[in-house]
């Protein structure tokens, strides 16, 4: 079979392997659609310190159930559209038993630690495979980016009296808005492209903010009324954007960081204590995020196909992370199609 991978910083190539054989639990899959990742664009760029090299990138998986092994429930049929929670857990570390799986110590996720799904063939335990037959392979493709930031809105407790304010609209900042909105909650969309902040209003977002052309703080206050945004949710891993995210909260708000920051950050650590912030991490997402993710793929209004950038096939995947590279804010999702 064929498969993308990346063998060092911005070297790539497309290479035949042996089609994976089933094993008893598993179902294999036929690859439709997979999303390339920021991670992934950091493992291209040599900036993934997670990463094992040489590995096939992949996670954000639209796929067709090809043959079901035994011990597989009956509901797992040939032909039906599906998608991965490309996530593992030990079952035994202090997340694992504290109900939080997706933050698993020993986590190995797909086309970081362990080879992905830019092939034509998977295998994967039935566990992990989550169907349904509303939605098609190139939105099943989109579930898992979006399912972060939904659980990002899950960690901070968003409801409808809340103000929101979600820094980064890229993918993931776009999930974290329609979970917001979904809640009922006042959204403000932050980044730098106005083609992001255009989509981000269509998606519900009450305000946008140019960061790049306008005094954040200033429209804030205008906003709030001077007390800043109930929540921050950081997406964009920028030192920047951790600052601003504690800096502007509202006393007692809450602050959650999405965003690999690349290096230390120095903050007004008296912000913690003056304000009483709760500050929080939010890794992966859980099952019920991806749940909530499709019930949103199924809305009339759900407009999943506008996210998409650009379609590329597995030969054409080297040169896609390029120029992605090269203009990283006007992309939403690239997805490779087998």
């Amino acid at each position: 079979m064929k498969a993308f991978v990346i063998l060092g910083e911005r070297k790539t190539a497309v290479i035949t392997r042996e089609r994976p054989q089933l094993k008893d639990g598993e179902i294999l899959l036929k690859i439709k659609y997979v999303g390339f990742c920021g991670s992934d664009l950091n493992t291209f760029l040599g900036k993934n310190p997670m990463v094992k090299l040489p590995v096939i990138p992949g996670h954000e998986i639209g796929a067709e159930i090809v043959a079901v092994a035994s011990g597989v429930p009956e509901s797992f049929r040939p032909g039906m559209c599906c998608t991965v929670n490309p996530y593992t857990n030990c079952g035994y570390c202090a997340s694992c038993r504290n109900g939080r799986p997706n933050a698993c110590r020993f986590n190995q996720t797909l086309g970081v630690q362990r080879d992905g799904a830019m092939c034509e063939y998977i295998t994967v335990p039935w566990q992990k495979v989550i169907t349904d037959d509303a939605v098609s392979a190139k939105r099943f493709a989109l579930v898992e980016p979006m399912s972060v930031g939904f659980h990002a809105v899950s960690r901070a407790n968003v409801m409808d009296l809340d103000i929101v304010m979600v820094i980064g609209c890229g993918m993931i900042g776009i999930g974290a808005i329609v979970r917001s909105v979904l809640r009922g909650a006042t959204v403000i969309a932050v980044d730098m492209d106005d083609e992001k902040l255009n989509l981000a209003k269509r998606l519900g977002a009450g305000y946008t903010i140019n960061s790049k052309t306008e005094n954040v703080h200033s429209v804030l206050a205008e906003i709030t009324q001077g007390n800043g945004p109930d929540v921050a949710i950081e997406a964009v891993g920028s030192p920047v954007t951790y600052r601003m995210a504690v800096d502007e909260v509202a006393f007692t708000g809450r602050v959650v960081c999405i965003g690999y920051a690349p290096s230390e950050i120095a903050f007004e650590t008296k912000y913690f204590v003056m304000k009483e912030l709760d500050i929080r991490g939010s890794r992966n997402a859980m099952p019920e995020d991806f749940r909530a993710v499709l019930r949103y793929m199924k809305q009339e209004n759900c407009i999943a196909e506008e996210f998409i950038s650009a379609i590329h096939t597995p030969e054409a995947a080297g040169d896609a992370l390029n120029e992605w590279a090269a203009n990283p804010g006007i992309v939403f999702r690239i997805l490779i199609e087998f």
